[in-house]
């Protein structure tokens, strides 16, 4: 693509020869030959398809493509600078500190590879990473103690002043061990209620979901189950005998990934809602959490494209 061979270098030459209306001075400007200028204009025309410049023995003038095109390079080149300049500051600061609030699926599925990637940027940050209730999380980027949340849409209420970017959709899962009973054979939902169920507690953000989802499976109520939001709980008991664990798919990406854990094939899970990005409207990210944010973002198109466990149901658009 033609915009992919534009190089920074023709930016510049065009811009600085522009401004000094002269490609000699211009050469000057950028401790280049005029040669090495003026070959890099022509590389610029002959891309772009049209002549930007029209010399004259008043010097060199701008043409109506040179006037159009001129703002967006000059834009371009700010960006850059920017760019680059927030990197030096980021990296000449010295050690900072980040606080960031995860759900605890996060915490086990979308933050290891999150952490790994922005730890390659080599930044001297130090990372302090809360894993809480969402509702609680909010409130503590709301005051200020936490600088970014990786967790759901908080409710209407819950985000006055916030701004939310979507990464993906988290779903319910049920799963079993390796083996189990109902894996044998068709499989027969209905079968669910003859065996111990972890069940999410009333009160927990994934009841309202597992209960409507219930609902459409067409299963009354579980003779025996136990209420539970102890991942550690849950992982292991369900290990080591046939209860079949209704949770979030993000708390057990890894065990389903490895076969220690199996997911019954049961179609159209109940879907939890976004899961994203949380800041604060009326503070500028630093260049530090921005690096953090990009991190979190490829992470979660990873996720999505299947390239890790995945925890997710689809990619949304941003949303705020």
């Amino acid at each position: 693509m033609m915009e992919n061979r534009i190089k920074y270098r023709h930016l510049q030459c065009f811009l600085e020869v522009s401004r000094q209306g002269s490609v000699g001075r211009a050469a000057d400007v950028l401790a280049l030959t005029q040669p090495a200028v003026s070959k890099k204009l022509k590389e610029l025309e002959d891309m772009l398809g049209v002549r930007l410049l029209d010399r004259s023995k008043k010097g060199v003038e701008l043409t109506q493509f040179g006037e159009v095109f001129i703002k967006y390079a000059g834009t371009s080149v700010a960006a850059l600078r920017e760019g680059a300049n927030s990197v030096a500051e980021a990296k000449h600061k010295g050690r900072a500190r980040l606080s960031i609030g995860v759900l605890p699926t996060v915490a086990a599925s979308l933050m290891p590879m999150t952490v790994q990637k922005f730890r390659e940027s080599g930044l001297d940050v130090t990372l302090n990473i809360v894993s809480a209730q969402n509702t609680l999380l909010l409130s503590q980027l709301r005051v200020g103690e936490l600088d970014l949340v990786i967790g759901r849409l908080g409710e209407p209420e819950q985000v006055t002043g916030l701004t939310f970017e979507h990464l993906y959709s988290e779903r319910v899962s049920f799963v079993v061990r390796p083996g189990h009973p109902l894996l044998q054979g068709n499989f027969d939902a209905s079968g669910i209620a003859e065996y111990t169920v972890l069940y999410p507690p009333q009160g927990s953000i994934i009841f309202p979901a597992v209960e409507s989802y219930m609902v459409a499976l067409g299963i009354g109520s579980i003779p025996d189950r136990i209420e539970t939001i102890s991942d550690s709980f849950g992982k292991e008991y369900t290990r080591h005998c046939n209860a079949i664990w209704i949770v979030s798919r993000g708390v057990v990406s890894r065990e389903l990934e490895s076969g220690e854990l199996v997911e019954l094939p049961l179609a159209g899970q109940e879907t939890l809602g976004p899961v994203g990005l949380t800041i604060r409207a009326d503070r500028v990210p630093s260049a530090q959490l921005r690096l953090l944010m990009d991190a979190a973002r490829e992470s979660a198109r990873q996720i999505v494209h299947g390239s890790t466990p995945s925890a997710v149901v689809m990619p949304d658009r941003m949303a705020s």
